[in-house]
């Protein structure tokens, strides 16, 4: 199970992270399905890219610090959960996919976590 942890944390890092670099240059599809779909305003796109890049990195650091990877984990299964919820709230179903995806992988790290329970990398 550890060994599964160590793979499948900074593998979603780095999706979390590219989620956020989209954001933060204006890609012209996430702009249209955050924004044009779901109405989030465009000022609040750097924010939403913050809180990609702070969960991802506090993933990664919790490989070595174990509390910051669970308090990330749970703060990107919260983010994630907000985005369905929001595809859900425009009755966007075609565009959920993406969001659900994260979601569960969200949540299959951050269970990972907690069942390593106090290892670190070395552990």
């Amino acid at each position: 199970m550890h060994t599964a942890y160590l793979v499948i944390t900074p593998f979603f890092a780095i999706l979390v992270v590219f989620s956020g670099l989209g954001k933060i240059r204006g890609d012209p599809r996430i702009v249209k399905v955050i924004h044009e779909t779901v109405g989030v305003p465009m000022k609040y796109l750097p924010l939403l890219a913050a809180c990609e890049f702070a969960g991802a990195l506090g993933l990664v650091l919790g490989v070595w610090w174990p509390p910051l990877g669970v308090v990330a984990g749970i703060g990107l299964v919260l983010y994630f959960a907000g985005a369905v919820v929001s595809h859900l709230r425009v009755g966007d179903l075609k565009g959920i996919g993406p969001a659900t995806f994260m979601l569960v992988v969200a949540g299959a790290v951050l269970a990972l976590r907690v069942l390593t329970g106090k290892q670190g990398i070395s552990g």
